[in-house]
């Protein structure tokens, strides 16, 4: 069985899996954060959401992808992915706050492209920065 558990095969779907989870978890997460529903006003095809979702999406995956290079076990990766998710939320926080004449999270509900742009931009250079720094 210790085999089984040393397959590189089974180590990448288990890891995957557990990425795909926690994925999952963090974006409702967000959308309990944000004033509009992120997958509602993506099915209405409001880009602005649909860039600062991915944009988010793309950030969990930067840390991860870190957090996997750098841990040996699967439950190191999620603690590092985790706190980097926190990191990242806290991120989120703080670019609304550092804008007080916009309100990110309404801009980006009614639609506006540029302050989608810029969330995304920020949640994936942010999770670069966040990334490089786990062990």
């Amino acid at each position: 069985m210790e085999a089984f558990w040393e397959n590189i095969i089974v180590i990448t779907a288990a890891r995957y899996s557990v990425v795909i989870l926690c994925a999952i978890v963090f974006l409702a997460i967000f959308e309990v954060i944000t004033s509009y529903s992120n997958w509602e006003e993506i099915k209405k095809g409001n880009f602005a959401v649909a860039m600062a979702t991915g944009g988010k999406l793309l950030g969990i995956a930067i840390i991860f992808r870190y957090s996997i290079e750098h841990n040996d076990t699967i439950f190191q990766s999620i603690g590092w992915g985790l706190f980097g998710f926190v990191l990242l939320l806290i991120g989120y926080v703080i670019f609304e706050f550092l804008t007080p004449t916009i309100k990110v999270d309404d801009e980006i509900g009614k639609g506006n492209k540029a302050v989608g742009f810029i969330s995304m931009v920020i949640s994936v250079g942010l999770a670069s920065v966040i990334g490089a720094s786990i062990y």
